[in-house]
Formats: structure tokens, C-alpha cells, sequence
């Protein structure tokens, strides 16, 4: 049973990260999370909170995908990201409605938003989750790696409301559509003076790669082992013969041949492909968290003491300039009908 001060605390709720009208993909995993929970809480209203400006068709496809009900702010001044007033907007409500648990994404804008707005009501925040559930008392357990990743730690908040955490993107997949039955309350937005502090000088897009690594169906993942740049075209031909996305671990970052929207681990991506093949990575527990769910795992290492191996489906002990180049060749001539 949950703490009698909390009776009147109800509703899993997400906060919807959307940017020039679109809804970012993580949102509707939360979403898929939330209904999840739901069904563990009695089904408990998922609602879905929603910020910007003409943005009343988002609210619709929200309801198709898991929402019972949308809180909708539209407002001139909520057309931007800006901490100061989406706080103001959702700690308010918070205060009004009383949500048990609010999820938000792990992403640069969530977890902005997230401490700040767990200071202003007064929860606690796990961050960073890769797991959600619900224990025997009807409390969120919230597991996050910990340690450098050598253990995973199960969070409670047993005595503040609501329960609040944010999520990696890719550790949930998106619902299947329904009809969408539900309801949408616009609310009122009372933006004071010390909320806009904070105003909008630019906005720096930067270009999206055809297929990101939690999209790609087809991963292909290289580490310290590569050795060097010309290693690494290997990899990035054989993800190409593929139709497949490219990740990395660590010290390929460091080395500057992938961006850190590649970096797939526990202080990077989540990914969930048909096929991961991981080549020249020793298989440390802060990467493998991030594709223990992949179908296939395949491993080329030349150590076979390599800890990848014990995550993988298969595994090859050899020097991957011998079997890559091989491969790339293979898999050129089969799509050439040779």
C-alpha cells in the first residue's frame, strides 16, 4: 500500500520533448512505459504533458499512442525551449493534479528540465534509467547503472511525490497504435516576469545522419581495438555493404571518428538492432548495457579473453583486417547478383 499522504497522488505522467512541431521518438517510448506501469498500478491514467506553441495536432497523436489524457500549454512564450518558464508551467500543474510518477527523457533538454523541476517540487530524480517497474508496495523501482557500470542500482523515493525519473532513449520501444480515445485539457499559462530571464538568441541545426544507430536495424560497433583512421574505414564500409549504421564505444570518440551521437554504452545510446556486430571492443559492462537487447550480438576480437565474448551470440579469436576486408567483398559481389 502506498503511504496514506500519498493517497491523493494519481496518474503516471510523461513529459513530451518535441522540437518544430515533432514529437521525439523517445517520447513515445516513455509513452509505451508508462502504459506498462499503468497496468502494475490498477491501470492508472497515463497522461502526457505537452508545451509550445500550435502544437494541438501533437496532442492527437498522442492519444493514438498510449496517453488517456494530454495536457496541452500552448503558448507564444512556450514556442522555445526555455527551463525558467517550462518549470513554472509544470511544477504548477504538478502542485494542482498530483501525478504519482513523472517520466522524462534522458536527453539534454530532459535532464535540464528534470532537476530543476524536481527541486521546485521537492521530489527526488533518478537518472538515466534503463529499467522501470513497480514493487509490492506500489512504488517505483528505478534501476540505473552505478559504480562505473559494474552493478545495477534499484532507486526508491518512498516518501516524496511524484516519483520521478528520466530515461534513456532506446531502453523502451514505441507502442502500437490504437484508436485514440482520450481527452485533451488545455491549460493556462501564467508566465511571470522572473521566468523570462532567459530569451532564445539562435538556433544552430546540425544535420541528421540518414539512419541513427537506435533506428539502424544493422549496427556495426568498433573500439580501442581498431587501432587507427584507416581501421576504421573498414567498418564504416562493411556498416555501408550493410545498409547499416555505425557506433563505437569510448575511445573511438576520443579519437574523433564517431560523434558522441554515436557512442552507444551506459553514458551513450541505447540500441536494440536485428544485428550488432562489435569488432575490436573488449566488452566492458558500460558498453554492453547498451546492446544486451540486440537479436544477434557477433564479436571479432583478437583477445580471446575478451569479455565481449561472453555477451555474444558468436564470436570470431582473429584479427578483424583479415575477415572485415573478406566480408565487405562477400557482401558487394551478393549485391551485385554476383
Amino acid at each position: 500500500m502506498i503511504v496514506d499522504n500519498f493517497v491523493d497522488w494519481k496518474g503516471i505522467w510523461v513529459f513530451i520533448e518535441q522540437e518544430e512541431g515533432c514529437v521525439t521518438e523517445v517520447s513515445f517510448e516513455l509513452l509505451a512505459a508508462a502504459r506498462q506501469l499503468s497496468r502494475k498500478r490498477g491501470s492508472a491514467e497515463v497522461g502526457a504533458v505537452l508545451l509550445g506553441h500550435h502544437i494541438k495536432p501533437l496532442a492527437d497523436e498522442l492519444l493514438v499512442y498510449g496517453a488517456d489524457r494530454v495536457f496541452l500549454a500552448d503558448h507564444p512564450s512556450l514556442a522555445k525551449y526555455l527551463v525558467l518558464s517550462y518549470t513554472r508551467v509544470i511544477s504548477d500543474l504538478i502542485n494542482q493534479k498530483k501525478p504519482e510518477i513523472f517520466l522524462l527523457p534522458a536527453t539534454s533538454l530532459g535532464a535540464d528540465l528534470a532537476a530543476r523541476l524536481a527541486a521546485r517540487v521537492n521530489t527526488g530524480l533518478s537518472a538515466h534509467c534503463t529499467q522501470l517497474d513497480i514493487n509490492g508496495q506500489g512504488e517505483l523501482m528505478q534501476v540505473v547503472p552505478a559504480f562505473g557500470g559494474k552493478v545495477m542500482a534499484t532507486i526508491l523515493c518512498p516518501k516524496h511525490r511524484p516519483q520521478m525519473a528520466t530515461v534513456r532513449p532506446g531502453v523502451f520501444r514505441r507502442g502500437e497504435a490504437r484508436e485514440g480515445k482520450g481527452t485533451i485539457e488545455d491549460l493556462p499559462v501564467e508566465i511571470k516576469a522572473e521566468d523570462l530571464k532567459q530569451k532564445v538568441i539562435e538556433v544552430h541545426w546540425e544535420r541528421r545522419p540518414a539512419q541513427t544507430i537506435e533506428e539502424a536495424e544493422v549496427v556495426v560497433a568498433g573500439g580501442a581495438g581498431i587501432g587507427n583512421p584507416e581501421g576504421w574505414k573498414w567498418l564504416e564500409r562493411l556498416a555501408e555493404a550493410l545498409h547499416g549504421a555505425v557506433g563505437g564505444t569510448r575511445p573511438p570518440l576520443d579519437e574523433g571518428w564517431i560523434s558522441e551521437e554515436q557512442m552507444i554504452g551506459q553514458s551513450g545510446k541505447t540500441i536494440r538492432p536485428k544485428l550488432y556486430i562489435g569488432i575490436g571492443i573488449s566488452g566492458v559492462i558500460q558498453h554492453v548495457v547498451g546492446i544486451q537487447d540486440a537479436n544477434v550480438i557477433i564479436a571479432i576480437n583478437n583477445d580471446s579473453n575478451a569479455a565481449i565474448f561472453q555477451s555474444a551470440d558468436l564470436g570470431a579469436v582473429a584479427d578483424f583486417r583479415k575477415i572485415v576486408p573478406l566480408l565487405v567483398e562477400e557482401l558487394r559481389k551478393r549485391s551485385n547478383g554476383g
